[in-house]
């Protein structure tokens, strides 16, 4: 019988918790890897706002060139970085879509346009981010009007 009290008291004596000095240490090792991941989380966005702004901008001079064959006239896309609109307009100036994209994304470079004869204006346009630590994205129209997309160019 003895030993059942003895068991019963030593159980009251010390509790099942943590120590302040535990705890501290936990939440430390957790702010440490927190602040080494978070650099890389904030960059992993900032590319995915350039991919999203380079397919709008892949999907505005895709549009641009099939309404250029189906209308038989010139039509231009134009980026608005103020309102952070690509706009597609016929030669009338009359407006035939407008896509929005990220306004931390920049995109740098002339206006676009595609011709009824299967041909463009020959431009590059390059796709930045706010968060220069993203990579840039190239969005290229050749001559014959072709439209590809590559990593590269610079930001500045």
């Amino acid at each position: 019988m003895t030993t059942a009290l003895s068991n019963s008291s030593y159980n009251n004596n010390h509790s099942a918790g943590f120590t302040l000095i535990e705890l501290m240490v936990t939440i430390a090792v957790l702010a440490i890897i927190v602040s080494i991941a978070a650099p890389n989380v904030s960059t992993q966005l900032a590319n995915q706002r350039v991919k999203a702004t380079t397919a709008t901008l892949e999907n505005a001079l895709k549009e641009a060139k099939a309404e250029s064959l189906i209308r038989r006239q010139e039509i231009e896309v134009s980026i608005d970085d103020d309102d952070y609109k690509i706009e597609i307009e016929d030669n009338s100036s009359t407006s035939i879509a407008s896509y929005t994209y990220n306004t931390k994304s920049v995109i740098d470079g002339d206006d676009v346009e595609f011709k009824p004869n299967k041909t463009a204006d020959e431009e590059t346009l390059t796709i930045c981010d706010s968060n220069t630590n993203a990579s840039p994205r190239l969005v290229k129209v050749s001559k014959l009007g072709q439209v590809s997309v590559s990593i590269g160019g610079s930001c500045s």
